[in-house]
This record gives C-alpha cells, sequence and structure tokens, in this order.
C-alpha cells in the first residue's frame, strides 16, 4: 500500500467513527474528490483493514453506510508492522524533503497509535517495523534536494490547513496569494492563485526562494473541481508553463527501449512498440527544461518528434550552449 493510500484509508476510517449513521458512496467520493469505482473499492479496503470493527447497514433510501462501531482507531488491528513502517517512511522521506512540519504531525499520529497499543504488542510491533525498514533500506533517500527552511515550510502547511492566504516575498516583490497545495521533487513549489493577477491562473512558487512568509487570518474557497494530481500533470516535473504545454514525443533506439518501457515518464503516457524494436513514448506536459535534463542521461539513444522547441533545446543543452542551472 503507498503512503498516500494508506492515509486515505485513516482518513475514511475516522470518517466512518466520527459518523453516527454510517457513511455513503457520494460521501467518500465527493470527500476525496474520486470515482463510484473508486470509492467502491475504498470501502472494500476498509471492510478488510476492519473486519471486526466495521458495521455495513442500509439507510431508507437503498444506500449502503459504512460505520465504525465506537472504539478508537489506534486500537484497531491494522497490519501491524507494514503500517507502522509506512509511517516511518514517509516520516523519514518528508523531514528528509525539509517538510519538518508534516513529519511532525505524521510522528504525532505514529505516537498515539503506539501509546493506544498494549505495551508487548507495541514493542513488537515497533521492533517488527524497524527490523523492516533496515532489511530494506527505506529510510535512505539519495539524490539532490533543494534546502528548504523549515519554519517557511511550517507556515506555508498552516496556510494551507486554513486554507488562509499566504504573504511572502518572492524574488525581491511582496506578493499576497491563495495556496491550493505543494508538489515535491528535486525543488518543492507552491500552488498558489494570485487574487491580483486577472486571469486567475494557479502558478507554482519555489518554497526555497520565499522570504518572510506569514499566514494571513483571510481564508479563501478553493474549488470543489480542483485537484492537485491533475494540476500535477500539466508538467513533466516540478515547473509547468502555459505555452509550453503540447504533446511530447520521444523515439528511443532499440537498445534503449528495453529500458525506456520501464519508465513511467509521465501518469497519462502512452507507450508504442514500432515494428523495427524502438519504443515511442506520447503525453501532454511542459516543462522543457527538465524534460532535456532528464533526456540527456539517455544520450544518443533518445530523440525528440515533438516539440519541435523542445528538440532545438536539448540540442543546445548537449552543446553547452544553453546553461540553466537546477
Amino acid at each position: 500500500m503507498s503512503f498516500e493510500k494508506a492515509l486515505d484509508l485513516l482518513e475514511l476510517a475516522e470518517m466512518a467513527r466520527a459518523s453516527h449513521e454510517g457513511i455513503t458512496l457520494e460521501q467518500i467520493r465527493d470527500r476525496f474528490d474520486v470515482s463510484h469505482r473508486t470509492a467502491q473499492r475504498m470501502t472494500d479496503a476498509l471492510e478488510a483493514a476492519f473486519p471486526h470493527a466495521i458495521l455495513v447497514t442500509t439507510d431508507a433510501e437503498r444506500r449502503n453506510r459504512w460505520r465504525i462501531r465506537g472504539t478508537t482507531l489506534a486500537t484497531l488491528a491494522l497490519k501491524g508492522d507494514r503500517e507502522l513502517a509506512a509511517l516511518d517512511l514517509a516520516i523519514a522521506q518528508l523531514a528528509g524533503s525539509g517538510d519538518k512540519d508534516t513529519a511532525s504531525n505524521l510522528q504525532s499520529l505514529r505516537d498515539r497509535l503506539l501509546a493506544a497499543l498494549p505495551e508487548r504488542t507495541a514493542l513488537r510491533t515497533e521492533a517488527d517495523a524497524e527490523a523492516l525498514i533496515a532489511a530494506h533500506g527505506l529510510l535512505a533517500r539519495p539524490g539532490p534536494t533543494a534546502k528548504v527552511d523549515p519554519k517557511t515550510s511550517e507556515i506555508i502547511s498552516e496556510a494551507l490547513r486554513g486554507p488562509f492566504r499566504l504573504n511572502f516575498t518572492y524574488r525581491g516583490n511582496r506578493r499576497t496569494v491563495e495556496p491550493y497545495g505543494i508538489l515535491v521533487g528535486t525543488r518543492r513549489y507552491l500552488v498558489a492563485r494570485d487574487p491580483e493577477r486577472a486571469d486567475g491562473n494557479l502558478r507554482r512558487f519555489r518554497i526555497d526562494l520565499i522570504e518572510e512568509p506569514l499566514a494571513l487570518a483571510e481564508s479563501f474557497p478553493i474549488p470543489r473541481d480542483f485537484s492537485l494530481a491533475r494540476h500535477a500533470m500539466l508538467g513533466f516535473g516540478s515547473y509547468h508553463t502555459r505555452n509550453e504545454y503540447m504533446e511530447t514525443i520521444w523515439r528511443f533506439s532499440t537498445e534503449a527501449a528495453p529500458h525506456a518501457g520501464d519508465w513511467r515518464f509521465h501518469p497519462e503516457q502512452t507507450a508504442v512498440a514500432l515494428p523495427d524494436g524502438r519504443l515511442e513514448i506520447r503525453f501532454f506536459a511542459s516543462g522543457w527544461v527538465e524534460m532535456a535534463w532528464h533526456l540527456l542521461q539517455w544520450g544518443s539513444h533518445v530523440e525528440v518528434l515533438a516539440p519541435e522547441g523542445l528538440r532545438h533545446l536539448l540540442e543546445e543543452v548537449r552543446s553547452g550552449v544553453v546553461e540553466v542551472f537546477p
């Protein structure tokens, strides 16, 4: 189970515990912004995770309702070391990326879960989780990341929880924005709307360049149809610009095709195996510089068929004409 799915399951369990009537598929769809089928899969996972505590009833409108009977989430038996290992991994990854505030919140959740378990069970579960993490080397996160001030992350998290407008200095200018979420990668970007911009488009701000942030006592509504995951797909990496968003087509050589086939370059990519053994990858995204940085690793075994601007940029980066720092 991925970190995001584990958190969704925990949140769903809290919903079912807090509702006296029980939660419906419609409520799950609205809460998590998912399809009806995904909501059904989530209830299946809820029943599998809490078989002795879940109660399923049918209301007057013939809708199924899921409720967790009177008990605390921490005392429910999940899958022991696997859930704790997932939390430990998430905490380590968040702390390593500079998001100390979220890591601290998850640490508090972890501690409450352990505190509610019988002592012998807690000690065994914690030891098993530590052994599992150590065996797989899960706490190590190699690779470069940009430094982020922990205080800045804490204030941004406060604004996101509101949600409240956020005021900060960015590249020498003071701005007030409406924060929608954070994109995590080599660099971390704040996704926000600038209410002073007439176009109303969302923008991305490098968190390592945000200075003197201040969460204002000014709330704002986030559109119900907004999805951070969908917004993230607009870019190949963390950067996004509208004038670069178009179909991207890469063709890998016969030697590189088996390796490229193991990669997911974009969540909505399509891969076409050509008769001569080469592989074509197609997707819509922007962020040509980040694409060029990645394509450099494939050497001469990849060619850019589209867009033309990316093809020229890659040639210039390869020749050293363009110097763009990460």
